[in-house]
């Protein structure tokens, strides 16, 4: 049986236990890896025993963000929690033989799956960094330069850098307390939101050319082959999802990618519409503004797939 919980009483539980374990979601982004680094420093502040369990799949940048935090593996009597995972299927594979092993969930996806027995979900909070903010001021720690600059990541990435329709007062209010403790803001905003590849230009310029635009440009769906995928890094690869849906009418956007088990697929959408009901069809979920899932059929059938839900959802606008 789930136990729902407040801020507070995470809190509480938090500052009752020690051997912390903290597990990150597969495809990482700077709200999940700043969310875990966050709260792992914060809990070493308050002098309890913490690593982030090291995930294989993160950027050079976002392993930077976990640097001294680490371990490979998870210990027989560590506690282990995660944060800003939404349900079983976003844990990276490495990772699933602790699932049952799962004490506490923090998270903020409104299409949230229950998994473990613990959990806290606050769907009103842009970022999973936010709930570790509160958390952690609740707990009594002291925000410092370090995990300021961590937990700005998470809050930034998470809000496109504070562009989304999902940032509020409160993430602002939070951004503001990371600039209080000294860190340096713009060289992570620099990187995160201003540097771009010659060679992801030339995949944006190719995406341009080769997408589906549908409903009178309200639509955009695009197939990115393997070959095309290859000449970018996984991080760039990973920021191009809401490409499509930055151009002038598109209302809702998707991008898929090969995958082993079929298609990877990323769903963006403007403010009006919902991203999550496609990508719950298939299993997948996240926020009204940007969700994903992945469809067990070869990239062009599922793209055709993936045209026909999206326009279905336009017209019955």
């Amino acid at each position: 049986m789930v136990n729902t919980m407040t801020k507070h009483d995470a809190a509480a539980w938090l500052l009752d236990h020690d051997n912390y374990c903290i597990l990150t979601h597969g495809r990482p982004d700077g709200d999940t890896i700043g969310s875990a680094a966050t709260l792992c420093l914060g809990l070493r502040q308050l002098g309890k025993t913490a690593h982030v369990l090291e995930n294989t799949e993160c950027s050079p940048f976002l392993r930077r963000c976990c640097e001294g935090l680490t371990k490979s593996a998870a210990a027989d009597d560590d506690t282990i929690i995660c944060v800003d995972v939404a349900s079983p299927g976003m844990i990276p594979d490495a990772f699933r033989h602790l699932t049952e092993r799962i004490r506490l969930r923090i998270d903020h996806h409104a299409s949230a799956t229950s998994f473990t027995e613990l959990e806290l979900v606050d769907p009103s909070s842009a970022a999973c960094g936010e709930l570790i903010y509160d958390i952690l001021m609740d707990m009594g720690v002291r925000l410092d330069r370090a995990m300021g600059s961590v937990l700005y990541v998470a809050v930034s990435t998470d809000t496109g850098c504070f562009r989304y329709a999902n940032t509020t007062a409160h993430t602002y209010l939070t951004a503001a307390a990371c600039a209080e403790t000294g860190a340096d803001l713009y060289p992570l905003t620099q990187e995160l939101f201003d540097t771009t590849s010659i060679n992801e230009l030339r995949l944006r310029n190719w995406m341009v050319e080769n997408a589906c635009f549908l409903c009178d440009g309200q639509v955009a769906v695009c197939a990115i082959p393997r070959q095309m995928e290859d000449t970018v890094t996984r991080e760039e690869l990973e920021g191009i999802s809401g490409f499509l849906r930055s151009i002038e009418g598109v209302k809702i956007a998707a991008t898929l990618r090969q995958a082993e088990e079929g298609s990877k697929l990323s769903v963006r959408a403007v403010p009006g519409y919902d991203a999550t009901i496609i990508c719950k069809k298939f299993g997948g979920g996240g926020h009204k503004g940007a969700a994903g899932a992945t469809i067990g059929l070869p990239l062009q059938a599922a793209a055709e797939l993936v045209a026909a839900e999206l326009k279905a959802i336009v017209v019955g606008k």
